[in-house]
């Protein structure tokens, strides 16, 4: 699996972790992102009197193997590169200022590799209820990263069954608008 839990300090594997997270709304957040997006988690997981757990998903490493007990031993893609400890601290920050105020109980976890396979796999360990992902940005490199490998919340849409929601984020486009804009 690719959960690696930055939280961990009782000494407690994910696997046994995990079993309190049964059933939980699963949110996918990047650094920078509204939050709306974690919000919107939240108000479903109270709704579904389920657990909220925001997730992270480090693109810059992969999974080199699993124990047993479901620790994750990943790797760098590029050895120059440091793992996105500084993005998960990002992600870490957005969530107590998103929720803590509000009285929301939540917990982070990393995951690394291909964010649609990543939280597919943790919404199956997890026997999710609801998968939660917030929109990008609409520009021009944004665009021609999703007609290559398609939107997160489309690949997570046809390889599994549970529900995604998808959390519009800035201004939407006109029905008549380009989204291809000219350079």
């Amino acid at each position: 699996m690719t959960a690696i839990n930055p939280n961990s300090s009782n000494g407690d594997s994910d696997g046994e972790r995990d079993v309190a997270l049964h059933g939980a709304v699963i949110v996918a957040a990047v650094p920078g992102q509204s939050g709306r997006v974690m919000r919107e988690g939240a108000h479903f997981a109270r709704l579904m009197q389920a657990p909220l757990v925001i997730v992270h998903v480090d693109m810059t490493r992969f999974v080199t193997y699993e124990d047993p007990d479901g620790y994750v031993h990943s790797a760098p893609i590029d050895i120059d590169i440091t793992p996105g400890a500084a993005e998960l601290d990002s992600v870490r920050q957005a969530a107590h200022d998103a929720l803590d105020a509000k009285g929301v109980a939540w917990e982070l976890r990393q995951l690394v590799g291909d964010p649609a396979i990543a939280l597919k796999n943790f919404a199956e360990r997890l026997d999710a209820k609801l998968l939660v992902v917030g929109t990008r940005d609409r520009g021009i490199g944004e665009s021609i990263r999703e007609f290559f490998t398609g939107s997160v919340a489309a690949r997570l849409a046809h390889r599994q069954h549970r529900p995604v929601l998808v959390v519009p984020l800035g201004t939407a486009a006109s029905d008549d608008e380009d989204i291809w804009p000219e350079e």
